[in-house]
């Protein structure tokens, strides 16, 4: 699905010399690389502020904890998604309100929200699935008709932009992760926050540090959540690569599209008007209940295939109390198969997978 030792041969001079530079100047807790990062992150997003944490899982809570949400508070959110921001949601003892995604481009139902609100609701978690936008102004609209916190999840989508706006600029803040896996991914964990709004990014900061503006001073309840040195050193250049990583991944969409258009039994992914897809993941889905003998077919070709995700969040036994029916999310978990998609793919690697994703149909 991706190869991380070409990626780092192909930067490993730059990425040496910054590691080095921070193993020699021993400044391994918010040292210079993390300031640099910060700033040079924010001037890519046209945000004026980045609060950087330990990993998106963290960013999420922070984004919460900032923004005072806990009991009797509830928040709506996807309920085709990865499980970290319900789980933040749930350990501040507030209440997850699912909504259910559109077919197409798998991201949050606009038009069930304003059903779902009421004197509870205190925010909104617009999660931008796989590089692609939720309808991203539809949903500050309602947000802000509703005077309702609107927090995106950009831990997929970072480089992706609506409207020529990058996304997480919409709401009131937005979270990101550094997995080594994303677009922009670190040698660990890493993750970040970014907003516009000063006072906003102060109090996540403070959060991010137990409640502390200055050490042994602790104003509100906080949390213990840093990036590493090390790891902003290694963002610092692979920010730099950033652009160029997200269009080596447009051009392997844009021949996906090409090779696999015309199969009767695959539906391929569609862009949402007026968005640039960033590609964290290129999504099929698969008709005739056949995606799990293709994945094992294709497998068994040498090409690795991921389905992201095989569960709706109330069908794990942890959330399973929760409420709610979501077809279009359970025909979901049934149908998607993420296919690769890196700047390490040749060529002849894309035509190798869709022929053996073709010969899957004539076997």
């Amino acid at each position: 699905m991706i190869d991380l030792p070409l990626e780092y041969e192909a930067q490993k001079s730059e990425i040496d010399t910054a590691i080095h530079q921070v193993l020699a100047k021993g400044d391994f807790i918010k040292g210079q690389a993390v300031i640099e990062f910060e700033k040079s992150f924010g001037e890519y997003l046209n945000v004026s502020s980045v609060v950087s944490c330990a990993n998106g899982t963290d960013a999420l809570q922070i984004a919460l904890m900032s923004l005072g949400i806990g009991r009797e508070d509830e928040v709506i959110l996807p309920a085709f998604s990865y499980a970290a921001a319900i789980e933040m949601v749930l350990l501040l003892g507030a209440k997850p309100v699912l909504v259910d995604v559109d077919p197409i481009y798998f991201q949050i139902q606009t038009e069930e929200l304003s059903k779902l609100i009421n004197s509870k609701t205190k925010a909104i978690i617009a999660v931008h699935l796989y590089g692609q936008s939720a309808d991203i102004a539809v949903i500050a609209e309602i947000a802000e008709k509703n005077n309702l916190f609107l927090i995106e999840d950009c831990a997929q989508s970072i480089g992706a932009t609506f409207t020529g706006k990058h996304l997480g600029t919409f709401g009131d803040i937005a979270c990101t992760s550094f997995f080594p896996t994303k677009n922009l991914g670190c040698y660990g964990d890493g993750g970040a926050l970014f907003t516009n709004n000063i006072e906003l990014a102060s109090r996540a900061r403070m959060v991010a540090s137990h409640g502390q503006q200055k050490k042994y001073d602790h104003q509100i309840l906080g949390i213990n959540s840093r990036l590493d040195t090390l790891q902003a050193a290694i963002l610092n250049v692979k920010l730099t690569y950033l652009q160029a990583t997200i269009d080596k991944k447009i051009s392997i969409a844009g021949i996906y599209h090409s090779l696999l258009q015309n199969l009767e039994d695959i539906i391929i992914p569609e862009e949402f008007s007026g968005i640039k897809h960033s590609w964290h993941q290129y999504t099929i889905k698969i008709k005739n209940g056949r995606r799990d003998e293709l994945k094992a077919y294709l497998l068994a070709k040498g090409v690795t295939s991921m389905i992201h995700y095989p569960k709706v969040l109330n069908e794990h036994p942890a959330f399973k109390y929760i409420e709610g029916e979501f077809p279009v999310s359970r025909a979901l978990t049934q149908e998607i198969l993420c296919l690769p998609i890196h700047p390490g793919l040749t060529n002849e690697d894309i035509v190798y997978i869709c022929d053996a994703i073709k010969s899957f149909y004539v076997a």
